[in-house]
């Protein structure tokens, strides 16, 4: 039995461990004052956007951009999405809206489908050459754009695609698929290995492991690949310009330039905000939609390789 003398000066020293930081200790007052600073620094210029986007021009002329707008007018925005002109077309962003839309899909959907089934064969059935492969796909993941530019437009000339949507489809698809490999290959590595053996005992072939087992535990990782392309081919500038001939074909970003650069008439700030804004509500929209999905897909990626 213990001591009674014992217990009580165990109990008179008080609880151990850490001793709780103080709320407002130097550290975390630099912490979140760093934070609150750099958040600033990103949202100030979105805040400029949009209220000079509802602003009218002869309030824009008074010269104050920080100031909320006096009298709130969308009047801006319909005219960026179907009535600004460039040139002698008067039809805003709405067919540059469109034709994204038919370059994203298809590219979205593609190079992910063939990324998923790369990174799960390259994982879990080696095969000759396998190593040669991958080191193949990475030198691409890391290999420039620009420099690929010109080998790609001889390519797409030789079999008839250059100048049209399917053409940058197929480049969209093709870049984006060394980065998304590498992510489903480190994804399928953190699978554990006696799952897929007994599936293999179970009788399941490479289809049947991919579709029952794999593609119901890669949720997280498709979603990162989804926000990753989606982001990267609806921003995209440089392709569009260069793949697509036709003005009428042209993505949003390309529209977009086209309107702000525009040389004709009056310089029309709050159109050209709110050009900018509607061109980028996609990829915000999609990750604000899932934003968590993303961080644990790019978490649980990274562990393995």
């Amino acid at each position: 039995m213990a001591n009674p003398g014992t217990l009580a000066r165990t109990d008179m020293s008080g609880p151990r461990g850490k001793k709780p930081k103080k709320a407002f200790s130097a550290s975390n007052i630099f912490i979140y004052g760093t934070l609150l600073l750099v958040s600033l620094y990103y949202l100030l210029p979105l805040y400029v956007m949009i209220v000079t986007s509802l602003k009218t021009m002869p309030e824009i002329r008074i010269g104050n951009v920080f100031s909320p707008p006096v009298e709130i007018t969308f009047q801006p925005w319909i005219q960026a999405w179907s009535q600004h002109c460039t040139g002698l077309v008067c039809n805003g962003l709405s067919p540059g809206f469109w034709n994204s839309v038919s370059i994203l899909l298809p590219s979205v959907v593609l190079s992910i489908a063939i990324s998923s089934v790369n990174g799960y064969a390259l994982i879990n059935w080696k095969f000759r050459g396998s190593e040669v492969f991958f080191v193949i796909l990475m030198l691409g993941a890391f290999i420039p754009y620009q420099i690929m530019l010109y080998p790609m437009v001889i390519i797409l000339r030789e079999i008839g695609l250059y100048g049209s949507l399917t053409g940058l489809v197929l480049v969209h698809s093709v870049f984006g698929m060394p980065i998304l490999t590498l992510l489903f290959r480190n994804y399928f590595a953190s699978v554990p290995e006696e799952l897929f053996k007994a599936a293999r005992v179970d009788g399941a072939g490479f289809w049947g492991i991919y579709f029952r087992i794999m593609l119901p535990l890669a949720l997280p990782i498709f979603v990162v690949a989804i926000i990753l392309q989606v982001t990267g081919i609806w921003n995209d500038f440089l392709f569009g310009v260069v793949f697509i001939s036709k003005a009428e074909n042209y993505p949003m970003t390309v529209q977009l330039n086209n309107i702000v650069n525009s040389v004709q008439g009056v310089k029309e700030y709050n159109v050209n905000m709110a050009a900018t804004l509607l061109t980028g509500l996609v990829p915000l929209a999609v990750y604000f939609v899932s934003g968590k999905l993303f961080v644990r897909g790019i978490a649980a990626g990274a562990v393995k390789g």
